[in-house]
């Protein structure tokens, strides 16, 4: 009998849990769920025999560490920033783990000690990044195994709305943490292309998009991710010429979103005080100039050229020139739209959620430019089952499998950049409807 312990049961934890639980039986497992939120734990592992819900205190650290003795494998579903204490206990008590987060510099620190003591640190296992770069290796190994050779490699991914719920100007909602799409893009954007370096700071960034098209599905705005360059070396295409990743929204959001960033309103480094004394219409007021102008006006003036009327109605459509009290006590301005949007953007009771994802390679074969190019759409059940707990969620499982039934040779930490880990991933999330349509020119 196999122990695992399951450290957080979100929104993107859903079908992760009820995957283990259905293989529970067969692959002779039994499986804790842990969370703060014990009625959460409680309705994800649904009374399942072989399942065991507790209230999970992370900082607790008695309970952290007699739990992860128990454990033969832990799955982490915390906010990327709780891994450590978790991944430290892990190689200390010689406990395999896994995450669907980036890895971290800290994270790093520990593969040298895992590798020595036999230990798996899988990371980045989820979708993006997870299924993302199992789908790319596969398509650059086959091209490398024909003696081809890339020469640009762009993959984009968004988690958004089924378009069949749209129904707000933006044209998203939530269907993850709330705080990751308002902090989003903070940084600088580092990519490369056609052997230049780029760099795109982030007051820049939302103006600064491409259009994706996806067959059967429509156009898509594109903007780049912070890092698109580490990966050359996971990859395995350290001298390719041009390489990007980037982020989907539906058409207009990054232009619209732009007026935030241009105010200020995405900042989380100082709080506003007494915000809970404000309105939504003085706030923005404070970020304004002082002039005789209506709010409205001021804005537009503010925005120049970049304000027109489809962006106006996204704004106003959200409630910012409302003499509506916010609700959030000294609060950050970043805080403060994200408590707003949590309202304006809610997936409801019967909306559906939508994952696009494309790679676009270019590479030369026998002195002939090709190009393939990989997409993939999937839409979610429901609000518990969605296409974001799906695609996160399920492939994280699968990889925890593997690990279980001894498949995976690696240690230390590592992704699912190795045939023996993306091969079987990606070809059992075709069993749940994730699977990449590749068309070749």
């Amino acid at each position: 009998m196999k122990n695992i312990l399951v450290i957080g049961a979100g929104r993107s934890a859903s079908s992760l849990i009820k995957y283990l639980l259905d293989n529970s039986s067969k692959e002779n497992w039994n499986i804790t769920v842990g969370d703060v939120a014990i009625d959460l734990v409680k309705q994800k592992s649904a009374n399942h025999p072989n399942s065991r819900a507790i209230a999970f205190d992370i900082t607790n650290d008695k309970q952290r560490e007699e739990e992860i003795k128990r454990a033969d494998l832990v799955i982490s579903m915390l906010p990327a920033s709780m891994h450590m204490n978790v991944a430290r206990d892990c190689v200390r008590f010689k406990k395999h783990l896994a995450t669907a987060s980036y890895v971290s510099k800290e994270m790093m620190k520990l593969d040298a000690e895992a590798r020595s003591e036999g230990i798996i640190l899988l990371n980045e296992s989820g979708l993006d990044p997870g299924i993302d770069h199992a789908s790319a290796m596969k398509v650059i190994d086959h091209i490398h195994e024909q003696g081809g050779e890339l020469t640009s490699f762009q993959s984009f991914c968004g988690g958004l709305v089924a378009p069949e719920c749209n129904d707000n100007p933006w044209g998203y909602k939530f269907s993850w943490n709330p705080r990751n799409v308002i902090l989003a893009g903070q940084g600088t954007a580092q990519f490369i292309e056609n052997g230049e370096y780029k760099y795109i700071p982030y007051n820049r960034l939302f103006t600064q998009i491409c259009t994706i098209e996806v067959f059967g599905h429509g156009k898509f705005d594109a903007y780049a991710n912070r890092d698109s360059l580490s990966y050359r070396k996971f990859y395995g295409i350290e001298n390719i010429p041009t390489m990007l990743r980037g982020t989907l929204r539906m058409p207009g959001y990054c232009q619209a979103w732009n007026v935030f960033v241009k105010l200020g309103l995405t900042d989380d480094s100082y709080k506003i005080e007494a915000s809970d004394t404000l309105t939504y219409k003085q706030l923005l007021e404070s970020f304004l100039p002082v002039g005789k102008q209506s709010t409205k006006e001021k804005l537009t003036t503010f925005m120049g050229a970049e304000m027109n009327e489809e962006v106006m109605n996204k704004i106003e459509w959200l409630g910012v020139f409302e003499d509506k009290k916010i609700k959030v006590k000294n609060a950050t301005p970043a805080q403060i739209l994200q408590d707003l949007l949590e309202e304006k953007w809610l997936l409801k009771e019967h909306d559906k959620d939508m994952i696009v994802m494309q790679h676009q390679f270019e590479y030369t074969l026998n002195g002939q430019a090709k190009k393939i190019t990989s997409s993939l759409v999937v839409k979610g059940d429901d609000q518990t089952y969605t296409a974001m707990a799906k695609t996160v969620g399920l492939p994280l499982a699968i990889a925890a499998k593997l690990i279980l039934q001894g498949k995976i040779s690696a240690r230390g930490v590592i992704i699912p950049t190795k045939k023996e880990i993306y091969l079987p991933v990606l070809n059992e999330l075709e069993n749940y409807g994730v699977k990449f349509e590749e068309k070749e020119s």
